[in-house]
């Protein structure tokens, strides 16, 4: 089962670049003006030589000097001894998320109800109506955030919904890589809800996944959304590994909208 967790968390960090990252004794410091907890923590990736309380304490100082929160991400792979430190030192959990995962076997369940359109690049126009469907007006996050997705190492499966004018009113994006394909950016505006938007959405980018090559899939949505949860359950993905975060608060505002 570890073995699996750590592909799909291979998989993720390839899927969703950060703006600035460094490695540090097996762990990875990502930086993104606090966009989201996942670009914007440190996670371990390999083993670990320096003492934790010596480790700790640098990437506390290296997001001080960012002006970031200090997060780390907990996932079945950390072990548990490390999870209680940072709770005796004042973290607190934020962002538990849970990890879904689906095979792509019945073909007949990926046929959409809505017509979607899909390319094999982000563009501007995609990125922009994301950023007003997330209600993204950090300016930092709208001037860093495009060239995050176009950092993305792996081929990309960008689909949208437009209305009659032109207008998009709904987003997803699928991640290619090794035999999976992961969804992101799953997001419908609130005035075109509950007309299986997302649903279209979500079964285009999985037959088109399976078409390419991908015999699995994988998603991650936050613990309490149970619209979503409900949806992806619907489409055949069961819950597979949770991860939550643990954040340090930090007097003032941080540098940017905690998502």
């Amino acid at each position: 089962m570890n073995s699996r967790i750590k592909t799909i968390e291979d998989l993720s960090l390839n899927a969703w670049p950060s703006h600035q990252m460094q490695i540090y004794d097996g762990w990875i410091l990502r930086f993104s003006y606090f966009y989201t907890h996942r670009t914007n923590s440190v996670e371990q990736i390999g083993p670990s030589l320096l003492p934790i309380p010596e480790k700790v304490a640098y990437c506390e100082d290296i997001y001080r000097e960012w002006g970031s929160p200090c997060v780390f991400k907990i996932s079945p792979l950390v072990p548990a001894e490390f999870d209680r430190y940072l709770e005796d030192r004042g973290y607190e959990i934020q962002h538990t998320t849970h990890v879904m995962t689906r095979p792509l076997e019945d073909d007949a369940s990926l046929e959409p109800e809505v017509f979607v359109t899909t390319s094999s690049f982000i563009p501007q126009k995609w990125i922009d109506a994301l950023f007003a469907l997330k209600g993204t007006t950090n300016i930092m996050h709208r001037t860093v955030v495009p060239s995050m997705y176009r950092a993305i190492p792996k081929q990309t499966i960008c689909a949208s919904i437009t209305d009659s004018s032109g207008t998009i009113i709904a987003t997803g994006l699928g991640i290619l890589d090794r035999e999976y394909i992961g969804l992101y950016a799953i997001h419908v505006h609130p005035d075109h809800r509950h007309r299986n938007y997302a649903r279209s959405i979500c079964q285009t980018i999985l037959k088109q996944g399976r078409a390419l090559g991908a015999s699995k899939s994988y998603l991650q949505v936050v613990d309490g959304n149970e619209a979503a949860i409900h949806l992806y359950q619907s489409l055949g993905y069961s819950r597979f590994y949770t991860y939550w975060f643990r954040l340090k608060p930090v007097a003032g505002p941080a540098a940017g909208n905690l998502l």
